[in-house]
């Protein structure tokens, strides 16, 4: 059989986090009441006039620089011409061969564009208690529509579920930290499509591609092209063509559906919006925009490596969570001057995220900054060892507190290098002599039945590595 490489290209809608609508004052909402967010412009009433978002097209621009796009010195709108109920206009307000953001690069995958649309209208398909005439019933709420979108093209650039999944948890910390987005993928301000093909390694030509539709989390993505892959590679294998096609994954199935054909496909026939100046932004205005940027995901994971002396996949994590990495620098200000930095980085990415979650916000959970900073003060005094510290750090995460008070109330105070700990330890070395001979015998393996003896005794208030220091003493090893 032939081995393939799969080549994908990514469009992603990104809903900008403006007071109110592309091109008209209605408040943008989630949530609300049906239909309570609209106005005769956003409806398209005869006669009405758009006006563009000055802060949306500030934004559209910020997500430009950020991903090292070419900003048009002069970019339209034009009139993407479909109809559909979600669509009042009859066509929606976008733009085409005149994007505002040209190409670009984010690590190392190639940007086609970046464009500003408005979104269209939410349908909502009702049940088979709505079913009129043997059809199910749509309705369609308007809030929605008219909200400013930013959309982002690659080339066709990843070759995997896993680098898409990764690039785009990038992408999302990125705009999130321009603060022109919240890049919710649960409410729909983070929309992704993914094209697909595939072909033989070594050839050039791509292949024919599929279209995978509105998939709503990172998981979903990689679990959906890689499933697409899998189906492409077998037609191929069983001498069959693949068609090009829209399909939708099933996350709870891991199906494939079909859901139009190459033949449905819709010739927009845009054509340049009549109602609408062209976009020009000065120099000076470019200029400002770029001098606000912060400080972005790929920089700041380079600064935590490079300058903190952080691991490369802990830096990428605080980096790419623009909240854990928040509360990681609350927890080093908490720290102060001398704070152990790896080991901070190591309980906030490690043991917190196992017990809050890898997608918490951790300054909403019960352990603030300064407690966590306390604690890890703590195992570095030797005061607590790790196990006693993984018991604090529950009892924080349960209900908050003071790490001393925890290691107080809970006696998980380290035993350190006292007559008691020396007299447990004589008791671990009688107990186990077959033991005391194999570390004689130079298997330091052996060392691990003493511990775990010395350990029991101590209900775990030990610290491994001062136990082990101490049957070295005692052995003369």
């Amino acid at each position: 059989m032939a081995e393939y490489e799969a080549v994908i290209g990514l469009e992603i809608h990104v809903q900008l986090s403006t007071a109110t609508k592309m091109f008209c004052g209605c408040r943008l909402s989630f949530g609300d009441t049906p239909n309570t967010h609209t106005c005769p412009v956003c409806l398209g009433h005869p006669g009405t006039l758009p006006v563009p978002n000055e802060e949306a097209i500030r934004s559209a621009i910020k997500i430009g620089l950020a991903l090292n796009c070419e900003i048009a010195p002069r970019s339209m709108f034009h009139r993407k011409n479909y109809f559909y109920p979600d669509l009042p206009k009859g066509y929606q307000i976008s733009q085409f061969d005149s994007p505002i953001c040209g190409e670009g690069e984010l690590a190392g995958v190639q940007l086609e564009r970046a464009h500003m649309e408005e979104d269209a209208a939410k349908n909502i398909h009702v049940g088979d208690s709505g079913r009129v005439h043997g059809a199910s019933r749509t309705v369609v709420d308007y809030n929605r529509g008219g909200t400013p979108l930013v959309e982002i093209v690659t080339k066709p650039d990843i070759h995997s579920g896993a680098q898409a999944r990764e690039w785009l948890q990038l992408l999302r910390a990125t705009v999130k930290q321009l603060g022109v987005s919240d890049v919710n993928m649960e409410e729909g301000s983070l929309r992704c499509d993914a094209n697909i093909s595939i072909r033989p390694v070594g050839q050039t030509e791509l292949g024919v591609k599929t279209e995978l539709k509105n998939m709503n989390s990172f998981r979903f993505i990689e679990r959906g092209i890689d499933a697409e892959i899998a189906r492409q590679t077998a037609l191929l294998d069983a001498g069959e063509k693949v068609q090009q096609e829209t399909l939708h994954f099933d996350p709870a199935t891991g199906s494939l559906t079909s859901l139009r054909s190459k033949e449905e496909a819709h010739d927009y026939r845009y054509f340049p919006e009549p109602d609408l100046v062209p976009v020009a932004p000065s120099p000076e205005l470019i200029d400002e925009i770029r001098a606000s940027l912060p400080e972005l995901p790929l920089a700041k994971a380079e600064r935590y490596e490079n300058e903190l002396g952080i691991a490369a996949d802990t830096a990428k994590f605080l980096a790419f969570n623009a909240d854990m990495g928040a509360y990681f620098e609350s927890v080093l200000a908490a720290a102060g001057e001398g704070a152990n930095v790896k080991r901070i980085g190591d309980w906030v990415t490690g043991e917190l995220v196992a017990r809050i979650g890898a997608d918490a916000n951790p300054a909403e959970s019960n352990v603030s900054p300064e407690a966590l900073a306390r604690l890890v003060e703590l195992v570095n005094e030797k005061a607590v060892n790790n196990t006693g510290a993984k018991t604090v750090l529950d009892k924080l995460v349960e209900g908050g507190g003071d790490p001393d008070a925890i290691v107080e109330a809970e006696g998980l105070a380290a035993m350190g290098d006292s007559d008691e700990l020396a007299g447990i330890i004589d008791a671990a070395l009688e107990a186990n002599p077959k033991a005391v001979d194999d570390l004689k015998s130079g298997n330091m393996k052996a060392i691990g039945a003493i511990i775990g003896f010395v350990m029991k005794q101590t209900q775990g208030r030990a610290d491994g590595g001062e136990v082990t220091r101490i049957v070295r003493e005692k052995l003369g090893l």
